[in-house]
């Protein structure tokens, strides 16, 4: 591209990220800052970008992805630099790869725990990261130092790992003691200190055993201890993940949080207001939106997250947490069996068969895929060997209950198949509403996790596409949403708005170029047997330009493969 020392993105409209309506004006960028905006700036000794017909924006922040891991096997992160997206955060739902205990037992478990909760394969952690840390202050240090992304990197530091740092894998049992809790904000601490955006934690997930993930077992001596250490360091951040979908315990889930902030300058994010027209439909809504107009008639420092897109998933029998999320665990046997020889036992087994039945009628969630069959499409088949039908006719037609079907499906197309989940409703009022709203996180889709269930990378672009596009939102709505609001509420102060001084991270997008792509396999995972497994993925949207420290990460030509991504903190 020439000159990208010195930039000039001149004949757009700029939207600047405050929720300010676009303006047309140029765009001066100098290193990797923004150094001047006005009309026909000067382009000598400049590379001259023409953005006519463009919105030239703040780039996209990812506020909620799992890329931990995989960031280190698939630096590209695709297709988020031709999606705009320049920021992403990380170490979330009470998940993060540090601090790490000596036993080498428990620093497994960190893996495991990350592999079965977010379906990644535990190989590829174990051969392509280099585990030269133990704190969170060494991690960042060899993040730093040993890897290179086109995106900027934020992390939380997950009450998981902190907890497996100091009590080894009695995580999973008991509270911890007064000793240990000291332990455990002498780490966060020192996480803090090295950047972390604040600490995340867990009061949702049960693992494929249902036991309650170790977070579920700290108790309230334990949570004060944690807020307290936060409300020392201006700018940190609590993250909640709540169940509002399984166990329904949402709402004293952040009634004890409120309980326990209660004096402390602690913010917190807690995911969060359903935003399907099932949830809706089914009352696990409005009792959330009436605890979020609590908190902020309270005036609380309380952000609640929200999705807007509707995750369709498939359902694998490979690598997936869709069964064991949907209370369906004797189908989750077949998941977590290590072979496929042991997967074919299984289904060809009449005993299995039959807790299967049981299980699928009387176990799984009355609002799981499962009670649904005739919405299963059978239409990623390994092998080709039946057409795509619904497994609800495919079981009509072999006479077989559906749980009885699906196993003979997956016998006879290859246990490498794949079935498509009915495409769930999105309640556009909420997304509206919260989207609008001061004290709501949005872009929360989970990219970089769930890679055989769905691809939430990309994902974001659907605030333009389906909402900008439709009328339904103002582009300055969307943006903001996206940019400054978020920016100010992870503690970006030199990001996230297109002012003079703030950091050049830019995405130029002509509205009506911009698409949410189809997904696709790729087979790039390295797996657990020495050779490689899919995920899905999806091609850019693509918007014009995207800029990450002034650097092009995207342009006309495509992926640039520059990585000038660097890891952001508050402040």
């Amino acid at each position: 591209m020439g000159n990208t020392r010195n930039l000039i993105i001149s004949g757009g409209q700029i939207v600047d990220g405050t929720g300010a309506a676009p303006i047309r004006a140029d765009l001066r960028i100098q290193g990797n800052q923004i150094k001047e905006i006005g009309n026909s700036l000067d382009t000598t000794d400049s590379t001259r970008i023409n953005a006519n017909g463009c919105f030239v924006c703040p780039g996209i922040i990812e506020s909620h992805t799992h890329f931990d891991g995989s960031m280190w096997w698939q630096p590209g992160l695709d297709p988020l630099p031709g999606c705009g997206v320049t920021t992403m955060i990380m170490g979330n739902c009470g998940f993060s790869l540090a601090p790490l205990s000596d036993d080498a037992a428990t620093r497994e478990e960190v893996v495991k725990i990350f592999s079965f909760f977010e379906d990644f394969p535990e190989a590829p952690f174990f051969s392509e990261l280099p585990w030269n840390w133990k704190t969170w202050s060494e991690y960042s240090d060899s993040m730093n130092q040993g890897t290179s992304v086109p995106l900027n990197y934020g992390a939380f530091v997950g009450h998981i790992a902190l907890r497996l740092a100091v009590m080894g894998v009695e995580a999973w049992e008991r509270s911890a003691t007064s000793s240990e809790i000291d332990q455990i904000v002498i780490l966060l601490e020192d996480a803090l200190k090295s950047g972390a955006l604040g600490v995340s934690t867990n009061l949702l997930d049960h693992d494929g055993e249902d036991r309650p993930i170790p977070s579920l077992m700290a108790d309230d001596r334990e949570f004060l201890a944690i807020f307290e250490c936060v409300s020392r360091f201006p700018g940190a951040t609590v993250q909640v993940v709540i169940d509002s979908i399984m166990r329904m315990t949402a709402v004293p889930a952040m009634e004890r949080i409120a309980r326990l902030t209660d004096g402390l300058n602690v913010r917190v994010q807690w995911a969060g207001i359903p935003t399907l027209e099932w949830q809706k439909t089914y009352g696990l809504q409005q009792p959330l939106v009436e605890l979020h107009e609590r908190f902020v008639e309270e005036g609380r420092d309380f952000w609640t997250g929200y999705a807007h897109v509707p995750i369709v998933v498939t359902a694998s029998i490979q690598q997936s947490l869709l069964f064991a999320q949907s209370n369906e665990y004797v189908w989750h046997e077949v998941v977590t069996a290590e072979t496929n020889e042991e997967k074919r036992s299984l289904l060809n087994d009449s005993d299995w068969r039959a807790r299967a039945r049981y299980s699928w009628e009387n176990d799984s969630l009355e609002t799981s895929f499962f009670r649904e069959p005739s919405g299963m499409m059978l239409d990623n088949s390994e092998n080709d060997s039946d057409p795509i039908i619904s497994l609800g006719n495919y079981a009509m037609n072999l006479g077989l209950h559906p749980s009885d079907a699906l196993a003979e499906w997956f016998l006879k197309n290859g246990l490498s198949s794949t079935v498509s989940m009915p495409p769930w409703d999105q309640d556009d009022d909420m997304v509206i509403r919260l989207t609008r709203d001061g004290n709501a996180v949005g872009n929360i889709n989970d990219s970089g996790a769930h890679g055989q269930m769905f691809c939430g990378s990309g994902d974001s672009i659907r605030l333009l596409t389906d909402y900008v596009c439709t009328g339904k939102l103002k582009i300055e709505e969307a943006i903001h949403s996206q940019t400054g609001k978020l920016a100010d509420h992870f503690g970006f102060s030199d990001r996230g708005e297109i002012k003079e001084g703030k950091r050049a991270d830019i995405t130029v997008f002509a509205l009506d170029e911009v698409e949410h792509r189809a997904k696709y396999k790729v087979y790039d995972v390295p797996d657990d047997n020495g050779g490689f497994t899919w995920r899905w993925t999806r091609d850019p949207a693509p918007v014009r330009l995207t800029l990450c420290n002034g650097v092009p990460t995207f342009d006309k030509d495509g992926v640039t493969g520059a990585m000038p991504g660097e890891m952001v903190s508050p402040g």
